[in-house]
């Protein structure tokens, strides 16, 4: 954040504190207490735009860790040093309570909407209109944004519009669920409200939300729910699709749906809100510098690595920190000295093409091998020559790259043997565990090129001159032979299926356009924490059984070497099944690849790979949610219960 927003952010803290101590209970909408938000607040345009930043609440770098650069941990594309229980069927219940059946985010932004709407129309509200206009549109947006995480959860969910009483009765009638389209379409009004009143121009600039960033997140929103319901229709996690739970709710007796209208719908609106982006903002150019220090002259690189991120127009939202203002993170300490407990998969790596725009599977391409990393990322797509890193690069001013460490404690280790290079700053100092500096980006136009692409694809199949001009300017940037259609000839799905999940819908593979178009998603956005978002909205997810995920080729080309006792010059490497030893890394037996499930045998519940179940799709509702509802019996609750969930505390999916 600006100074000027800490400065407001802090002056609302009292306020808020307060607020997060006015109930025990987050049943559904209470309205605050006069005492948290008296009568004389938010009358003034400081007032306004305090409330707002308070309310944000946007992923970004914090504490230690990798940042939002692990956020794409638990996927095909990286991996960490533990499982997740999503991919390990009957280790995910539901929940005795809490979950993200919640309404404390919305509940606050309905009544500020409530409170400020009359005085905003009745011109009572002191200050800049512009502003004024522009902090009403950011409350727009945040109820958007609180709604579509409840979307992506939990599929239908309740509409409220505005602040209720603490009575029994009406808190209960207002639980009643809404199919996740009309709720999808209750978010685009917000973000349609946004868009009509914010600017591009705000106080902060882009550490504020603005116009360009409303008009992305809807193209997200719309381009979500058009291809969830397109890859789910005909499941019950479709409102009117066999089985839906929503069919049971007597308030939904007369619900019909025109599920094929519905998915132009969303997917029309997702390419008229992404082209507004991509009409107003250029992607940021790559100067072709991916080796050693010069990286941190190439903008492209830069712009993931930057402290401050203003300069670079893709950047439509970003947050900044400052260490005297004691607002820092620490993903420096991690990106730069180590494998920060995450690592690219092998399936990831070998999805990024050549420079010539050829997989490396097919005849012609030029592919190196895998014997080293340096070999990996030779005369491959720019994407992955900059933002991975490999042993003997200079990785800051001071600090070359050594070999991996894959045998470290987990809060060091490079988990796969392919570390992060994205956003790793020249600055050493940022490394040494005073505070790291470096921006932090929540939205960026390049998604608008990739939603316009898939959009359009998806509802016309076919690809208009828009879509083909974003595809040409990704393929640009990254250094690849434009031809997409060379791409597309060359592609084999079922080489493809091995490493990508994205290359199946509803078990079925899809056609290798199709399939193209998500990998240049996939490529685009390495480690920024959109990847798991994507295979849930493809359904990419059905076929994932006995998986094993993969890191570099350990024991198939040199780099075993990479780990001899200096004094002995022997192994430091100890296979799983090592008779009297503990093992560090898995078997050669199982594969040449290192596999960070198979190091450890014993009470290890994904030894044999990943699994999925289709309940995963979405999360249970927990378990106090029904009773609150029911009247003590949770089974005649108004709230119904995600597909292949049980309403117990502690249940397991259903098959």
């Amino acid at each position: 954040m600006k100074k000027n927003n800490i400065k407001l952010f802090a002056y609302l803290l009292g306020v808020l504190a307060l607020g997060a101590f006015s109930s025990c209970n987050d049943f559904l909408d209470r309205e605050p207490l006069d005492q948290v938000t008296p009568e004389v607040y938010l009358n003034a345009e400081d007032q306004l735009a305090a409330y707002a930043i308070a309310h944000y609440n946007f992923p970004t770098h914090s504490g230690w860790g990798n940042g939002t650069f692990s956020y794409d941990n638990h996927t095909d594309n990286q991996a960490t040093s533990g499982y997740s229980t999503r991919f390990s069927p009957g280790e995910w219940r539901v929940g005795q309570n809490g979950g993200s059946w919640t309404f404390s985010g919305i509940r606050e932004c309905n009544y500020f909407l409530e409170d400020v709407l009359p005085k905003w129309k009745a011109g009572s509200i002191s200050g800049n209109p512009a502003n004024i206009e522009h902090y009403i549109g950011e409350m727009y947006f945040i109820r958007a944004y609180e709604y579509f995480n409840r979307v992506q959860a939990l599929g239908d969910f309740p509409i409220i519009r505005n602040t209720l009483p603490d009575q029994q009765e009406v808190l209960t009638e207002a639980s009643k669920r809404r199919p996740r389209n009309e709720v999808a379409r209750f978010i685009i009004s917000d973000l349609d409200s946004a868009i009509m009143l914010m600017n591009n121009v705000p106080d902060g600039g882009r550490n504020r939300l603005t116009k360009l960033s409303a008009q992305l997140f809807k193209s997200r929103v719309a381009l979500h729910e058009g291809s969830w319901l397109k890859y789910h229709k005909g499941t019950a996690r479709v409102p009117g699709g066999p089985g839906w739970p929503g069919a049971n709710a007597d308030y939904l007796s007369g619900f019909s749906i025109d599920i094929d209208a519905e998915i132009n719908y969303f997917l029309g609106e997702a390419m008229k809100a992404s082209k507004e982006v991509i009409d107003a903002v250029s992607l940021v150019a790559n100067n072709g510098d991916s080796e050693g220090t010069a990286i941190f002259d190439n903008p492209y690189y830069n712009m993931f690595a930057a402290n401050d991120m203003s300069d670079f127009d893709e950047v439509l939202f970003w947050r900044s920190y400052n260490v005297q203002e004691n607002v820092y993170h620490q993903n420096q300490h991690y990106l730069q000295k180590n494998g920060g407990n995450t690592g690219y998969t092998r399936g990831f790596v070998e999805s990024f093409l050549m420079e010539n725009g050829l997989p490396i599977y097919a005849a012609g391409s030029g592919y190196v091998g895998d014997a080293t990393i340096s070999d990996v990322k030779e005369l491959r797509d720019d994407r992955l020559k900059l933002f991975m890193k490999a042993p003997g690069e200079q990785i800051t001013d001071a600090n070359v790259e050594p070999y991996p460490d894959i045998l470290g404690i987990p809060e060091v280790k490079y988990v796969t043997g392919y570390a992060i290079k994205k956003g790793v700053n020249r600055d050493d100092s940022q490394a040494d565990g005073s505070g790291s500096y470096t921006g932090s980006i929540v939205f960026r136009a390049a998604e608008a090129y990739l939603n316009y692409i898939e959009a359009a694809y998806v509802l016309n199949g076919s690809l208009d001159a828009t879509a083909t001009n974003c595809w040409v300017a990704l393929r640009t940037r990254a250094g690849l032979d434009t031809d997409f259609n060379k791409t597309i000839a060359a592609t084999d799905m079922t080489q493809e299926a091995q490493g990508d999940w994205g290359a199946y819908s509803g078990g079925n593979l899809v056609d290798a356009t199709l399939y193209n178009i998500r990998r240049e998603r996939r490529c685009e956005l390495v480690a920024e924490g959109m990847r798991y978002m994507d295979l849930k909205r493809w359904r990419a997810l059905d076929q994932v059984s006995n998986y094993q995920i993969e890191g570099f080729n350990l024991w198939g080309g040199d780099m075993q070497d990479w780990y001899l006792d200096d004094d002995s010059g022997e192994s430091l490497l100890i296979p799983e099944g090592t008779e009297g030893k503990t093992s560090n890394v898995s078997s050669p037996a199982n594969s040449n690849y290192l596999r960070p499930y198979q190091i450890v045998k014993d009470n290890n519940l994904v030894y044999n790979g990943y699994n999925w179940h289709p309940a995963h799709y979405l999360s249970p509702i927990a378990y106090d949610h029904f009773l609150m509802t029911s009247g003590g019996e949770p089974t005649n609750s108004v709230i119904y219960q995600n597909p292949n969930w049980p309403i117990e505390a502690n249940g397991e999916p259903i098959d």
